[in-house]
Order: C-alpha cells, then structure tokens, then sequence
C-alpha cells in the first residue's frame, strides 16, 4: 500500500500576498497540491506555481455538503501527493471550520499538521490603527460572527465584552447593531468597518452604532466590523477621507 501524504492546514492572513507567514509561503513552493478558498487572491497561488491548484471555495447561502467535498477532496489527494496544503483564508482555527477538517483527516489515518495566519481582526486593528485593547476603556475582546448552522433558527448571544469584532459582517452587522441598541448599548458607540482588508481595494469606514442600524450600502467584499469605545479616534490621530460620512472610504495607495 503506498504512503499517504501530509495534509497542511495552512493560514493565508487577511489577503495581501506579503501577510501569509514564512512557513506558509515555503509550504505553499513545496506544495503538490493546493486547495483553496474563494477568497485567497490569486497573488497568493503566486507562491506555489509548480502546484495543482483546486478551487474548494464556499461562500454563504451554499449547501452544507460543500465541507463534506472539500473534506473528500483532501483525503483523496492525500493518497495522490506526498505534500497537500489547504490553505484558508485569515487563521485556520477561527472560524475556519477546521474542526470538521481535522476529524476527516484523523479518522482517514492521514497525518495533519496546522500553519496559523495572521486572523482578520488583528490585520483590519493594523490597516485603521485602532487598537482592540485600550488601557481604561478596552481589556476584553470578543470575535463573533452571525452565521448559523442550517438547523440553527435563532441568533447567538452577543458576547458581552468591551470590544466587539464580528466577522463576516455584512448585512448581519444592521442585525446586531440593533440588537445592541435594544440591549441599551450607546447609540453613539464607535463602529469601524472594513472591507477586503489588506488587500489594493480595502475600503474603510467610521460611523457609529446608531449610523449601522440603519445600513451599511452596497459591498464587493468580505466585511468585517469593530465596535465600542475602543474604536473611538484619537485626539491627533490623522482623519480619513469623508469624515462623519457613513460611507466607504477608499484606501490611499502605499
């Protein structure tokens, strides 16, 4: 019987080419095959050009039997190549359905090993200069997201914490920043919001928790959103474009 190979769960970052870690990007030149997301831009496959490439991607409203067939697709190219990255977007272990993956992997005998990338919420904190921790305003943070398992009708609780990321932000965001409100949360709490963080067409804005409710506008990316105090700008801290404006802000180019 021959060998089976490795399985990477491998961690792209936010999305700029230049985030993903140096053990990621040397995985990815060895690599036989690389299975990836929707959202990983092609600038990072630019790292494994000797590999096959396979599009595993899923994108909300999708059947759930789409993790069964990436969980078939890494098992089955386990028994094909010696080295098999599944390289996922942001960090594999937050909300990277990494759990189901692990279990394909370990009851199919195939060894796995996990690559950390940098998660969303650290590189949106980075690209806007906002600290999710403030001293005297911000020592909890929690990371959060809307999106629920087909047999789950309700929505999670909101974690009651100083800061709050919630992923996958989007239209779920209006939801809970009224949920906030009814809860008596602040409406003049500070939300910042990005979208394709990292990447040329990032795009940022700052409003408040009262401005979310009512809508965040068209977006052509992943939407992460940031709320409480913490966010709040400093004093000399440089205004963005279209300040007090509740819409996108372009970024400037480096």
């Amino acid at each position: 019987m021959a060998a089976l190979g490795k399985v990477y769960l491998v961690g792209a970052g936010p999305g700029a080419q230049d985030l993903i870690t140096l053990r990621g990007a040397r995985l990815l030149a060895q690599a036989d095959v690389v299975l990836h997301d929707a959202l990983v831009t092609p600038e990072m496959l630019e790292l494994c050009p000797q590999a096959e490439k396979i599009l595993v991607g899923k994108r909300c409203g999708q059947l759930s039997t789409a993790q069964a067939f990436i969980n078939k697709q890494m098992v089955d190219n386990a028994h094909k190549f010696a080295l098999v990255v599944r390289l996922k977007g942001g960090d594999p272990m937050l909300f990277g359905r990494a759990d189901e993956e692990l279990r394909a992997l370990e009851e199919a005998g195939i060894e796995v090993e996990v690559v950390p990338g940098i998660t969303t919420a650290v590189a949106a904190a980075a690209a806007t200069k906002q600290p999710l921790t403030k001293r005297g305003v911000s020592r909890s943070v929690a990371f959060f997201t809307s999106s629920t398992a087909p047999d789950e009708t309700e929505h999670a609780a909101i974690p009651d914490t100083d800061t709050l990321v919630q992923y996958m932000g989007g239209r779920e965001a209006i939801a809970t920043a009224q949920r906030m409100l009814d809860q008596g949360r602040r409406a003049d709490t500070p939300v910042v919001v990005i979208e394709n963080c990292s990447r040329p067409d990032q795009r940022i804005f700052r409003l408040t928790l009262a401005t979310l409710a009512h809508g965040l506008g068209p977006s052509h990316g992943p939407v992460l959103v940031m709320l409480g105090e913490a966010m709040k700008r400093r004093d000399r801290q440089a205004a963005d474009p279209l300040e007090g404006e509740p819409a996108l802000v372009q970024r400037r180019s480096a």
